[in-house]
């Protein structure tokens, strides 16, 4: 892998890190078109690498470039570019120049564009001294994705509402390992919703949480799997693979296509699973 970099003096570089869903209950649609659900976000390894410097040239545009995985969309319909966007309504900033080395897949479920998006609001904060607190870069997330609220925390938390009503729940024990499988196709949130029907009822989400990882197979389920997985059936097969494997819990990380299982021991993959591994170290 060879990493690009933006050699410059006060260059800014930043590790945005992705996140799974332990849970995912679809509760109620909303009349503005959103639905509300609850889960629990837990923050992962698995980074992407994002850095800027302040531009040279005073030609007064910004620049942006990636390497890692191939992103899918205009460079200025990018997060990242957004976020600065969103930073420019409260402070002045000059031209940057920005480069994203992407490790986190797209329409995974694991937040890597709304990661991207709340590193940058906060080391944009930071570098310019502009002293927002947690709570206004909060608000600022939350106009660019429902789940980036949670990347300015980056703690265990509980969400409500479409995602951004956080409350925190502890830490897992440490020790434990995750494992992060990722099939070649993509799932949008949009298509995810399409045939979803809300339900409520069952154990509280935070209270099987608590219960400890022993007692979560067969109680924490992520409502998108009832959908998901007759449409894609490689899904349901790597969640089983990886029982198969030793993991203590698994599960489809928010709207997919991510399928991921916690281990206590690091664990062996057979060649059928190993060839969709994107992460696996500590959780």
């Amino acid at each position: 892998m060879e990493w690009v970099f933006l050699q410059k003096i006060s260059l800014m570089l930043i590790f945005p890190r992705a996140k799974i869903n332990i849970g995912l209950r679809i509760t109620e649609k909303r009349s503005d078109g959103y639905h509300n659900l609850e889960t629990i976000f837990y923050p992962a390894g698995l980074c992407d690498a994002l850095e800027f410097v302040v531009s040279s040239d005073h030609k007064g545009k910004d620049e942006i470039s990636f390497s890692g995985i191939a992103i899918d969309s205009l460079p200025g319909n990018n997060l990242v570019m957004k976020a600065l966007y969103k930073m420019r309504e409260f402070c002045t900033i000059p031209p940057l120049r920005i480069h994203l080395h992407k490790m986190i897949p797209a329409g995974a479920g694991l937040g890597g564009g709304s990661s991207d998006a709340a590193g940058f609001l906060k080391i944009l904060n930071r570098y310019f001294c502009f002293r927002l607190n947690d709570k206004e870069l909060e608000e600022a997330a939350l106009g660019l994705g429902s789940d980036c609220p949670f990347f300015i925390y980056e703690r265990p938390s509980y969400a409500e509402g479409r995602g951004e009503k956080l409350s925190y729940v502890g830490s897992l024990p440490e020790g434990l390992q995750l494992v992060i499988l990722k099939p070649a196709f993509e799932i949008s949130t949009r298509s995810a919703f399409e045939g979803c029907i809300p339900g409520t009822g069952g154990e509280a989400l935070t209270s099987l949480y608590n219960l400890g990882i022993d007692e979560w197979k067969g109680r924490i389920f992520n409502d998108f799997e009832k959908t998901l997985f007759p449409k894609f059936p490689l899904l349901a097969e790597l969640k089983k693979g990886l029982y198969d494997a030793g993991a203590t819990y698994a599960s489809m990380s928010g709207s997919g296509s991510a399928i991921y299982g916690i281990f206590k021991e690091k664990p062996r993959l057979s060649p059928g699973l190993a060839q969709y591994l994107i992460y696996s170290g500590a959780l």
